[in-house]
């Protein structure tokens, strides 16, 4: 898996007027925590590029002074008018102790509703996952190859070796639906459910005698 390192400061002074100053030298301050003590850091803001404004899942390497910490990324914040990055928080991890993490999916096969005429709407984009480590990687696989017209892939139909998955086992992963034309031959090939048979036209009423 992908590591983006890091070179960072210890920060000794903390407050609004130390963060301000920070911010003005285009550096940004962060924490690092889950470790044995919490660490706070600063940055240069073009360093936390790759790792913030990325889908992918990677790991990040924190150099400060002669200590190196290898974390994941947990939250960030921006700022309200300029939309510049203005904090980010990092989980240092250890090798023995489990964290939660929002781990991407990587969808593969080709649905067997799809080649049928359907179409796939992917409903969700990552899961979250409780798990060591060790066990982290870059994406979950989910094969859609068995995926029929109007099925789902549920979260609970993800098995992953070593991974509690945190998500509502039940909630929609990805679905093969219908589309418009699909509906509309179904629609022409059946005919309405109820609807009466068709009235045979009514024999021609003899004519009076004038």
């Amino acid at each position: 898996m992908k590591t983006i390192t890091i070179e960072g400061q210890l920060r000794t002074e903390t407050g609004k007027r130390a963060t301000h100053q920070i911010r003005s030298q285009e550096l940004v301050p962060g924490v690092i925590y889950g470790g044995a003590k919490e660490v706070n850091f600063f940055a240069p803001v073009l360093a936390f590029k790759p790792l913030v404004y990325t889908p992918d899942f990677q790991l990040a390497e924190i150099k400060v002074g002669d200590q190196s910490y290898k974390c994941i990324l947990k939250d960030v914040q921006f700022d309200k008018v300029t939309d510049r990055l203005s904090h980010i928080d990092l989980l240092e991890l250890v090798e023995d102790k489990k964290v939660i993490a929002t781990i991407p999916l990587k969808f593969t096969g080709a649905p067997i509703g799809v080649k049928d005429g359907g179409k796939l709407v992917t409903k969700m984009k990552a899961l979250r996952v409780k798990t060591y480590p060790k066990y982290l990687k870059e994406n979950i696989e989910v094969d859609l190859t068995e995926l029929q017209l109007n099925g789902n892939v549920r979260v609970e139909d993800v098995k992953v070796d070593h991974y509690e998955i945190l998500n509502s086992p039940r909630i929609p992963i990805a679905s093969v639906v219908l589309t418009r034309v699909l509906k509309q031959e179904e629609a022409a090939a059946t005919p309405a459910a109820g609807a009466a048979p068709a009235a045979a036209p009514a024999a021609a009423a003899p004519q009076g005698k004038k």
